[in-house]
């Protein structure tokens, strides 16, 4: 599309800005007025986008003169043409490189921001602000270049320097030269003067350009969007940026997840999980008055038969298994002995009167049990 041709345009209404209540700007515009641009900044702002198409597309360079066909009809633009057209002088300097080094340097501390000279090589934000702005107007108007215009190169420096120290440039011949590279096959020039060609295009005789359409008006530099364009800028400085505390980030603490075991230290002893056997429960009456038995070997003791006469007992029951258990039997005094290693007559009566207290009472609680005992044997 044509809007491509002037996306970074800037347009200049000098009746406007040379009013402002701002001496630094209409200093650097009278400055602009001087050097003989004001004809090509300021023309009317009138835009064939079609006529525009037509004419990049069939432009081409023959014996110093910029052809193409638009509309269906051939057009010339001369060098001479664009001076008459735009009031350029024709007269001074051709190369910026021919400016003398006395008034490049004198240029460098004229524009700087903090009273240093600025550097070449360095950023348009180490200049005033009036001159970041004749910056801009010099990258995006007049050399037309593409990418970062916040660097300062050699070439808009020059250009800086040639308006502010009122060096005579030849500025007819160094814009149709830009001219010419825009319409070169294999040139990295990007292509702009929209709104001059246009009015070159308005001007030939005979040509049907179809429909115009206005420039924008946010990109007419006035006294409105020049105050806006301070409001925006005027704050960007070496020395007011330096002020500014920079704010200190606090740490993000990072959620720890649930999932995730945490390690222990290193000189923690890692607690082991007790094994747990599944069995019956006791009650807490057995567990107290449980006998714990010794882990080491308990020698038997040996009971004497008594001589006293034992007493009457009931009839027993005759055993259904001849195997004899090995049982353990708890004396009077709360000793553990083997019925198996007593010896006389009295120990069997003994082992019958426990087996028979085992099968016909069925108690459960050690108490009773060692009671009954204790009872049968007297």
């Amino acid at each position: 599309m044509a809007s491509s041709y002037y996306t970074n345009t800037l347009h200049v209404s000098f009746e406007s800005v040379l009013a402002m209540d701002n001496p630094g700007m209409v200093s650097m515009f009278k400055a602009l007025t001087t050097s003989g641009l004001q004809g090509f900044l300021g023309c009317p702002a009138v835009i064939y986008e079609a006529a525009l198409i037509d004419f990049f597309e069939n432009a081409l360079v023959r014996d110093g003169v910029v052809i193409s066909t638009v509309a269906g009809k051939l057009v010339e633009m001369s060098e001479e043409l664009l001076a008459e057209t735009f009031e350029l002088p024709m007269e001074g300097l051709t190369d910026l490189l021919d400016i003398p080094k006395d008034l490049v340097f004198d240029a460098q501390s004229i524009v700087s921001f903090s009273g240093e000279p600025v550097s070449i090589s360095g950023k348009r934000k180490e200049m005033k602000i009036e001159f970041r702005l004749l910056c801009d107007i010099m990258a995006k108007t007049i050399s037309v270049k593409t990418g970062s215009f916040d660097a300062i190169t050699q070439e808009k420096f020059l250009m800086i320097a040639g308006i502010t120290c009122g060096v005579k440039v030849n500025w007819n011949r160094i814009l149709f030269n830009i001219l010419k590279d825009m319409v070169t096959p294999g040139s990295r020039q990007a292509k702009g003067y929209a709104i001059q060609i246009s009015l070159l295009l308005e001007n030939a005789p005979n040509l049907e350009l179809g429909d115009s359409s206005e420039f924008p008006s946010s990109k007419i530099l006035t006294e409105k969007t020049v105050h806006r364009y301070i409001s925006l800028n005027d704050k960007v400085g070496g020395e007011e940026v330096a002020d500014v505390p920079r704010v200190k980030r606090t740490p993000v603490k990072r959620a720890v997840s649930k999932k995730r075991p945490a390690f222990a230290a290193v000189d923690e002893p890692v607690l082991k999980k007790k094994r747990t056997t599944k069995g019956n429960p006791v009650s807490s009456k057995d567990t107290l008055e449980m006998v714990v038995v010794a882990q080491e070997a308990v020698p038997l003791q040996m009971i004497a038969p008594t001589t006293a006469a034992p007493t009457e007992q009931p009839p027993l029951p005759k055993r259904k298994s001849q195997k004899r258990k090995r049982r353990l039997v708890l004396s009077s005094e709360d000793e553990i002995v083997d019925s198996e290693a007593i010896v006389g007559g009295t120990s069997v009566e003994q082992e019958l009167a426990v087996e028979h207290a085992f099968e016909e009472q069925k108690i459960d609680d050690v108490d009773d049990i060692i009671q009954q005992i204790l009872t049968d044997t007297a």
